[in-house]
This record gives structure tokens, C-alpha cells and sequence, in this order.
């Protein structure tokens, strides 16, 4: 009898948390953009920039919808420093310079925030306003099926 009861409650409690990661799994997506970076370019200078292009493959947020993702595409992120928050920027600008190059893929921004992906061959003009409301996300191998990443691994290599 006693044996019963905890075989029991082992289904039950395998049974409710199989529902809550379920449920956490439909959740939307705060990240605005997830990218591997091939290079970042400081404007004016190195030393005070104000404005930053971020070059490599990127997957950005759909905004209608929580969970969506563009397919990942290659070309360059242009951010002007968020007032009021300049230094953050300029910390998680060179987070960002520090990680060019590497295979990782970093989430970053808020999903609501503007953001546009220009093509290569496009002028530097009208930055968008850099979010540094959460912080850089560092992705990692447990999270290749989650569509954006899969996206960006699929993106043949540079």
C-alpha cells in the first residue's frame, strides 16, 4: 500500500511539472535581436562612442507576435546610445567588440524596442536607439532547437 501511494505521487508530481515546463515553453520572447557577430565598429572613436555598427547574422524579434523570429540574415545593426543610459551602452557595446569573431550567439535588447537589419552595402544613417534594458543573453548548446538559434546555425559561415 505504502509503495502505491508513492508510485502515486510520482506520476502525479512527473505529471504536473511535465504541464508547467509545457506552459513555460509557450511563453513569448522578450530578446529583440540574437546574433553571431563578425565585427563591431565604434563611431566616432574607440574611446567615446556614441553611435555603433554591428556586423554578422542576425535573427530579429517580429513584433506582432511573441515568439516569432526572422529568418537569420546577414548584414549590420546601427545604435545610438539610449539617453540617460550611455555607459551601459558603451559596456555592452564592447562585450559585444570582445565576442566578434566567436561562434557565439548573443541575445540582447527589448522586443518592442525599433530595431532595422541593413544590408551590407547601405550607408550608416539614422541610428536606432540601443536597449540596454536587460543586459546581453549568451546562448548555448541547449538551446539549438529554439528557432532563432536554429536559424543562425543553419546560416551557412562567412
Amino acid at each position: 500500500m505504502h509503495r502505491r501511494m508513492i508510485v502515486a505521487a510520482a506520476l502525479a508530481l512527473g505529471f504536473t511539472l511535465s504541464v508547467f515546463t509545457l506552459t513555460a515553453k509557450a511563453v513569448s520572447d522578450w530578446v529583440s535581436a540574437y546574433a553571431t557577430i563578425d565585427k563591431v565598429v565604434f563611431e566616432p572613436n574607440d574611446t567615446a562612442p556614441e553611435r555603433v555598427q554591428i556586423w554578422g547574422a542576425f535573427a530579429l524579434a517580429v513584433k506582432e507576435n511573441g515568439f516569432a523570429y526572422t529568418p537569420a540574415k546577414r548584414g549590420y545593426l546601427y545604435y545610438t546610445l539610449q539617453p540617460g543610459k550611455e555607459d551601459a551602452c558603451r559596456r555592452e557595446w564592447a562585450d559585444l567588440k570582445r565576442m566578434a569573431g566567436s561562434d557565439a550567439i548573443i541575445g540582447w535588447g527589448m522586443r518592442n524596442a525599433s530595431v532595422r537589419l541593413r544590408p551590407a552595402d547601405e550607408k550608416p544613417a539614422n541610428p536606432d536607439v540601443y536597449s540596454v534594458d536587460m543586459g546581453l543573453v549568451k546562448m548555448y548548446d541547449r538551446d539549438v532547437n529554439y528557432e532563432p538559434i536554429r536559424s543562425l546555425k543553419a546560416l551557412p559561415k562567412k
